[in-house]
Order: structure tokens, then C-alpha cells, then sequence
């Protein structure tokens, strides 16, 4: 990920390992239509879960990849700390791989499991999960 627009000095190489896996794990399973976002979130062990999008026919039925990789961790019995999303470009699209902030259902859901969180969001290095969504909705 070289042109990142300098977000990489705002990252310990802790988070930019982060990124490498997220940006590694849709490089592996890129599929055009399916498989476009990578997710890697670290847990509080240091261990790191890598998923990619689970992408559909019918759109309403599609898993984003930080749902995924935090579906891993809550198996493991991790608690979350810090969530990174890497979007791959289209075939016809120029560039690399690229950091994304997590979209509006995954903030709700890491919300719920990981209130403590943290996310890696471009322009902005790492960002508390609550700033990103300061009124989460609530039943």
C-alpha cells in the first residue's frame, strides 16, 4: 500500500502488519462480485482474524468481512481491540489495495460486541470505535 496519502506514518507497525493482513486476505480471495473487502481484527491476546466479504446474489444476504473475522474472534473468546477493513480495487480500477472505514451496520455490530474498540481509518489513523458512532441505536 504505497499510496495511502501518508496515512501509514499515522500507524505503529503493530497496525500496519493489521492492514497487511486485511490486504493480504483479499489478495488471496479476490473474486470480482464476491470476494472485495478484507478484514483483520486484533484481539486483546495479539492474535489476529482475517476474513474477507461474503458477497451474494441477493444483496440483503451479504456478510461484510468484518463481520466475518469478528464472528472468528467471538468463537475464540477474544475480546476486540482494534479493527482494520482493506477494500481491493476493481479490475479496471488503477491502484492498490486500500484502508476503508467500516460501513454504518458493521460500526453497529463491532458496537455491540467491542464498544472499546478501535478502528483504522484513513486520513485519521486509529479512531474509538464510539467516534465513529456516537449515537448508536439502542432497543
Amino acid at each position: 500500500m504505497t499510496a495511502d496519502g501518508g496515512f501509514s506514518r499515522l500507524l505503529s507497525a503493530e497496525d500496519q502488519a493489521l492492514v497487511a493482513a486485511a490486504a493480504e486476505a483479499v489478495r488471496a480471495r479476490y473474486r470480482y462480485g464476491r470476494h472485495s473487502v478484507g478484514a483483520a481484527l486484533r484481539g486483546t491476546s495479539g492474535r489476529v482474524f482475517v476474513a474477507v466479504n461474503l458477497d451474494a446474489t441477493v444483496g440483503r444476504a451479504a456478510i461484510c468481512a468484518e463481520a466475518v473475522a469478528l464472528g472468528e474472534a467471538v468463537m475464540a473468546g477474544e475480546t476486540v481491540v482494534v479493527v482494520v477493513a482493506v477494500r481491493h480495487p476493481r479490475p479496471d480500477e488503477p491502484g492498490e489495495p486500500a484502508v476503508v472505514s467500516p460501513c454504518g451496520l458493521c460500526r453497529e455490530l463491532l458496537l455491540d460486541y467491542a464498544p472499546e474498540a478501535e478502528v483504522l481509518v484513513p486520513g485519521r489513523g486509529r479512531t474509538g470505535l464510539r467516534d465513529l458512532l456516537p449515537s448508536p441505536y439502542r432497543r
